[in-house]
């Protein structure tokens, strides 16, 4: 930039104003795109207020849906402070080191890498779950099927779960850690889920609660259970191309296929559960949007009885529950 205002003002006799004007003003936005595309920050000093404001504008551009709150997480992540600390001290300055830290995590989500595999982390029911791509990166939806189990089965002791395709362990974790006494079994098809499963009930000091096992839905799996729960693929294949980068470029396919229709998964497991439910045992399957009414009818073809919906928080039928028939 030196060595052009200093060429700029050798000629300056050969141009306007305006002309010269017109060099410095792109050359200088080009240089700031050049540290833009790079996923760098401008040198200079950054409060926390300045590189978050900073961060949401870099992530907006980028189509980022969250950018702000994204912003102020990996922010919190880079400098390990709970997100509030950041509005409690928002002039101060970071060095050079924290800002070398936090670079390299923006150009990764710009570029599309979920923001949970970038810290390693997610929180789920309140507890901290390590994430990566040998599993699903857990949802608020998995989380309200967890909370409806919770309703139904808080004050029972020693229930009896199987954790279809526990993935990250979320599910089972939670049911261990807020259940009285149960008996949990989680299992999964994949080895590297189930030790991504294993590393989390050890990281909540869970790991004696859960008995973890290698299964295909089923296929490895005897006795009855007062609750099988399960958050199966339910995307339509036609439709794996449309999710977001982040999801179909990152998170394991396998756990997202639902087949030609979405719902092949969730009915090989309904065609089974009865036999392994309880008398009084219950159901939960996350389901897609617009799969309700379809999976619905096939579960009480299935002869479970109670069958029904439950509605998220946005208002959408995203669990089927059912009870074992008469």
């Amino acid at each position: 930039m030196q060595s052009l205002i200093k060429a700029v003002a050798k000629f300056r006799v050969d141009l306007t104003f305006l002309q010269c004007y017109d060099i410095l003003k792109f050359a200088s936005e080009t240089a700031y795109k050049t540290y833009e595309d790079e996923g760098y920050i401008l040198s200079k000093t950054w409060t926390v207020k300045e590189i978050l404001d900073w961060t949401r504008d870099y992530f907006k551009g980028a189509g980022v849906e969250r950018s702000r709150l994204e912003a102020e997480q990996l922010l919190a992540y880079t400098l390990d402070v709970d997100r509030i600390q950041l509005y409690m001290d928002p002039d101060r300055p970071l060095d050079e080191n924290e800002l070398n830290n936090f670079r390299p995590l923006v150009k990764k989500r710009k570029s599309g890498q979920p923001l949970q595999y970038i810290t390693g982390q997610v929180s789920f029911m309140g507890l901290s779950l390590k994430v990566d791509e040998r599993a699903l990166i857990p949802r608020p939806e998995t989380e309200e099927m967890t909370e409806e189990i919770l309703d139904g089965f808080r004050d029972y002791e020693g229930v009896k779960v199987l954790d279809l395709g526990t993935g990250s362990g979320a599910i089972a974790i939670a049911l261990a850690r807020f259940l009285v006494e149960p008996n949990i079994t989680a299992v999964d098809k994949s080895p590297e889920a189930l030790e991504l499963a294993r590393e989390n009930a050890r990281r909540n000091d869970l790991e004696d609660e859960i008995e973890f096992r290698g299964s295909d839905w089923f296929s490895k799996v005897s006795g009855n259970y007062d609750v099988i729960v399960s958050n199966p693929p339910y995307v339509p294949s036609s439709k794996l191309k449309e999710l977001k980068e982040e999801i179909k470029d990152h998170e394991p396919p396998e756990a997202l296929d639902g087949g030609e229709e979405g719902t092949r998964e969730i009915k090989n497991i309904l065609d089974q559960v009865e036999s392994h439910l309880s008398d009084s045992g219950t159901v939960f399957l996350e389901i897609g949007h617009d799969q309700g009414e379809e999976v619905k009818n096939y579960a009480t073809a299935q002869s479970l009885s109670d069958v029904r919906l439950i509605e998220d928080s946005q208002g959408t039928e995203r669990i089927l529950c059912g009870s074992k028939g008469a």
